[in-house]
């Protein structure tokens, strides 16, 4: 085992947590230790005593005890040029803080069980410049398509993900429904809970909110949505669509009481991230856009609805 060590900060963790930052660099060590070190000064931040809140500055030095156990394995992943290809062919923008991705339909954001592929694990794809890989500041659903934002440095990590939690960044999605809203724009004001597998609208639940307009629909068979969430619940639109009598297509969780079965059209889930507001991290107008995907599209054409309007 090693003895201390002294590690100086970079420049990208100017501004991060001490927490996160040992959270990040050694992900074995549990919350408790990390405490009772700090507690006995067997860690310090330029060698004084620091609490887990503290913000570190680049150049700054740490000195850790032996914590070799707890330390983060190195990353050995290796990409073919499928992979490669893949996840560059979703790049839609990106300057040097941040990159935007068009993710399909059926990507998940991170792993979990039965999931090997996924975008938190082609992100060494995309050091551009030679820069450090991205970050992860917000996630959407494996089955939902559409915009993903990263950070290309831990300060914009940061301005995003407290963007992101405070939901001063305007999303807009589109979803193909069936049926179609008795208004043609308005709120969905319908607290949410989680229930079961689900999230399920329960008077007492956590305030919810979503912003939605019928951009075209085929009579009341079939509408475009687009919609946009006030507040960050889990499966905030879908659950709302359904709770309004207009679940969307391809929805195998919010479809109602009935199974969802897509026999004429593409079965997948018909809800896009269509469109980001980034203005207000910019300081000037940054609005970006990504197509909807090619079955989103076709399902549209054959419903008759122009998902341009």
């Amino acid at each position: 085992m090693a003895g201390v060590e002294i590690i100086k900060i970079k420049p990208e963790d100017d501004g991060i947590r001490l927490n996160r930052w040992f959270l990040r660099e050694y992900p074995a060590l549990s919350m408790g230790r990390l405490q009772k070190l700090l507690r006995t000064k067997q860690i310090k931040v330029d060698g004084k005593r620091a609490e887990a809140s503290t913000r570190l500055m680049a150049g700054q030095e740490i000195r850790i005890p032996p914590l070799d156990n707890e330390k983060a394995t190195p990353d050995n992943t290796v990409l073919n040029k499928s992979d490669i290809d893949y996840i560059t062919s979703m790049v839609i923008f990106k300057d040097k803080n941040i990159i935007v991705l068009n993710k399909p339909s059926g990507l998940a954001v991170q792993g979990g069980t039965n999931t090997t592929r996924h975008v938190d694990g082609l992100l060494e794809a995309l050091k551009f410049e030679n820069s450090e890989k991205p970050k992860l500041v917000h996630r959407i659903d494996k089955d939902t398509s559409g915009i993903l934002v990263l950070a290309r440095n831990r300060k914009f990590a940061d301005i995003l993900t407290k963007a992101f939690r405070e939901h001063t960044l305007n999303k807009t999605y589109l979803a193909l429904v069936r049926g179609c809203p008795e208004k043609f724009s308005g709120e969905i004001k319908l607290p949410l809970e989680k229930v079961g597998e689900k999230m399920q609208i329960v008077n007492g639940g956590k305030k919810a909110v979503t912003v939605y307009e019928v951009l075209d629909n085929a009579g009341k068979k079939y509408a475009l949505v687009q919609a946009s969430p006030l507040t960050g619940r889990t499966h905030q639109i879908r659950a709302h669509l359904e709770g309004m009598g207009t679940p969307i297509l391809g929805d195998s969780k919010y479809f109602g009481k009935e199974r969802c079965r897509l026999t004429d059209v593409a079965d997948k889930l018909y809800l896009h991230a269509y469109k980001i507001d980034l203005s207000a991290i910019y300081g000037k107008t940054m609005i970006i856009k990504a197509e909807p995907p090619k079955h989103f599209v076709e399902a549209c054409q054959f419903f008759g609805l122009d998902w341009k309007k």
